[in-house]
């Protein structure tokens, strides 16, 4: 007797990738980078207002600093304590720093809440990157944090003209409070969701102690080194704009901001995708010559076309560079130092961007005569990131 019978192929079903715990997080991702870029067009005119136009070049480089000073302790709790309560507590300190800005009446109070509202940024990022990676598998790793940073690009992009015209509107007070109300946001929608640390260990004081290996991850050097060249030339660009928007004649200090993380959003997600078929060194050639070429359109306008092209090209060069360096960052951590692989990375951020905005801010000084090399300065930080990723070859 012959059996006819033949068995149908098993059907493997489909995996959702992107759950809600992830549109959450970028959800999130958009109020909290929203909240703080909103207010960084106003800061420098706010600064002069309390008689502390030579300190702008610390606008930006003391909230970098105090970032990436809280780096190793949120990339150790991110590792022992939770993703969920490093994010829960940098938004939390977002909110608080932006209600206290209007409270100050001193060049050193407003410069110790820019102090305070750095480590904000030093936690969130870090437990929200984690957590992806917790979720997201590693041939999509690259594609889900392009996600992830478009979300947050969006809320750079509109935040700043948003914040412009409540300031136009209303006045620089109004403007904090609804910055502070962007942050606690971002944190009330992260109720209800799981942690996805495994072995998480329950907080204690040891915590925070910090040895030398908390400090930071030997094995993602390489693209932290990338990434604080290439940083450099943002820290130029959020301290600078400002006021080279002003000199060409341009009222809305927000738009630089809004062209620039405008073609940021074309790119990141198709940036990241292409790092996970292509791999991160071949989109890293091309991200970093973007930035490269970009400082110099930029340094050199003389009218708001150049002007805003420049920054159209800047923002398809860190949209390529940002999420394809992160995937190459976790690609490279331990499985149970991934929190302390980002902060690394993170702190490297950081270091680029606030010294690129105190060389920037402190020679700066009003000199208009000066923009063009100060963007030269960053296109040559760039450059040598380009020369460093096309002698790799993975």
């Amino acid at each position: 007797m012959i059996n006819n019978h033949v068995d149908a192929p098993s059907i493997t079903p489909k995996v959702k990738i992107y759950t809600l715990s992830f549109w959450l997080l970028c959800a999130s991702s958009f109020l909290f980078f929203g909240s703080f870029s909103m207010i960084l067009p106003e800061l420098p005119d706010y600064l002069a207002s309390l008689n502390g136009q030579e300190y702008l070049g610390l606008v930006v480089s003391l909230f970098t600093l105090s970032a990436a000073v809280s780096r190793p302790f949120s990339g150790k709790l991110t590792d022992k304590w939770g993703r969920i309560p490093v994010m829960f507590i940098g938004a939390c300190i977002s909110g608080l720093a932006a209600m206290i800005y209007p409270l100050t009446t001193t060049v050193f109070g407003f410069l110790s809440i820019r102090l305070l509202h750095g480590f904000s940024a030093g936690f969130k990022p870090t437990g929200t990157s984690a957590y992806v990676a917790d979720i997201i598998p590693a041939n999509r790793r690259g594609e889900a944090l392009g996600i992830l940073s478009m979300f947050g690009t969006i809320g750079m992009a509109s935040a700043p003209i948003f914040g412009s015209w409540i300031f136009l509107t209303y006045d620089i007070n109004t403007l904090f409070y609804i910055s502070s109300v962007f942050s606690i946001g971002s944190v009330l929608i992260l109720f209800g969701m799981k942690e996805t640390l495994k072995n998480k260990e329950p907080f204690k004081l040891a915590l925070l102690k910090i040895g030398k290996a908390d400090l930071y991850e030997p094995s993602v050097i390489p693209p932290s080194l990338i990434m604080m060249l290439t940083t450099f030339s943002f820290g130029t660009v959020i301290t600078l704009s400002p006021d080279f928007s002003s000199f060409l004649g341009i009222h809305n200090k927000g738009l630089f901001f809004s062209f620039f993380t405008g073609s940021s959003l074309l790119v990141r997600f198709l940036g990241g995708k292409l790092s996970d078929h292509f791999g991160r060194i071949l989109i890293l050639r091309y991200s970093t010559l973007c930035l490269c070429i970009s400082m110099i359109i930029i340094g050199f306008s003389t009218d708001s076309t150049s002007y805003f092209a420049g920054a159209f090209l800047f923002g398809i060069g860190y949209g390529l560079n940002s999420p394809t360096l992160f995937a190459w960052a976790v690609d490279l951590s331990p499985e149970k130092s991934i929190g302390r692989g980002i902060s690394t990375l993170f702190i490297f951020l950081e270091v680029g961007i606030g010294v690129g905005s105190l060389i920037s801010g402190s020679f700066y000084q009003g000199f208009t005569t000066r923009f063009p090399w100060l963007f030269m300065i960053s296109s040559f930080f760039s450059f040598i990131a380009f020369i460093i990723v096309l002698t790799k070859k993975r």
